[in-house]
């Protein structure tokens, strides 16, 4: 089991840079075909047209907008070739979260970024990040442009708590986890005493076995009351040196509002290292 079809999403903000060296890594790493899909917030020209005298405007926002993505996509042509990496790159008319939606579907790993507030050029469309992770049908790789990372994928840490989307996470992340060089299975539990998800975590680590070549471990992390599952979670990780978290992405779209799970919505947030979510 491999990843054969990589797709990165690209706009112009400061973590596409992040998100591309990343992806080119993966590809290379898995021999797997880059797909590079340029899609960033375009207002609707009504909106223009409605104000007088705002044609001119949006003309001018639109040449804009083309002259940064053929920046973009110069780079990316650039760095594929680079690499040795063989892509494409697609810069579909439309709604940008639905042209994005399209091609994740077609592919075997997704990576994207969450939108910043300090970056208003990372903000594609309301819950982009939140309705590919949960309509993608398949793992997520989330990056956050804080930082760059040398490595993703050789130390894995596994936040498991039982549930159905907790698993598909896991079988998801089987090509991460059968290359690394650490796994270590988490039990994310609320309650002082073990529960079912902490016991079944020796059943976990037994069929990630067969996968890798180094044992898997087992560990119980400590969450403070005053701090989110999430975010104790993302703290284990972080000073444990792993440099990929696997979870289950927990949510569902109601009445055009997203219901977003506790323990995914503090990951989404405070995220500080590459997290692969599935739904």
């Amino acid at each position: 089991m491999t990843y054969k079809t990589v797709m990165v999403h690209l706009d112009t903000s400061a973590g596409a840079h992040t998100r591309l060296g990343i992806a080119l890594k993966l590809a290379h790493k898995f021999d797997a075909h880059l797909d590079a899909v340029f899609a960033m917030f375009d207002p609707h020209p009504v909106g223009f047209y409605a104000m007088a005298g705002a044609s001119d405007y949006y003309e001018a926002h639109r040449k804009f907008l083309s002259e940064k993505r053929a920046v973009v996509e110069r780079l990316f042509q650039s760095e594929l070739s680079r690499a040795q990496v063989q892509g494409v790159w697609a810069a579909p008319d439309g709604y940008p979260l639905t042209a994005v939606m399209q091609r994740a579907r077609a592919a075997d790993l997704v990576i994207l970024g969450p939108a910043r507030p300090k970056d208003p050029e990372s903000y594609v469309a309301d819950n982009f990040l939140e309705t590919i992770v949960l309509g993608a049908g398949g793992p997520v790789l989330l990056v956050p442009e804080t930082s760059r990372f040398e490595t993703v994928g050789e130390r894995v840490l596994i936040g498991w708590n039982g549930s159905r989307e907790s698993a598909r996470a896991i079988r998801d992340a089987i090509p991460f986890i059968a290359r690394a060089e650490q796994v270590a299975v988490a039990a994310i539990c609320t309650a002082p005493t073990p529960g079912p998800a902490e016991s079944s975590c020796a059943d976990v680590a037994a069929m990630l076995n067969r996968h890798v070549a180094t044992p898997v471990n087992i560990c119980r992390f400590e969450r403070p009351a005053t701090v989110s599952t999430g975010e104790a979670l993302l703290k284990y990780a972080a000073e444990g040196g792993y440099d990929l978290l696997v979870a289950g992405a927990y949510g569902h779209a109601r009445f055009h509002e997203f219901v977003w799970g506790g323990v995914s919505r503090s990951i989404l947030s405070s995220m500080q290292l590459p997290v692969l979510m599935s739904h």
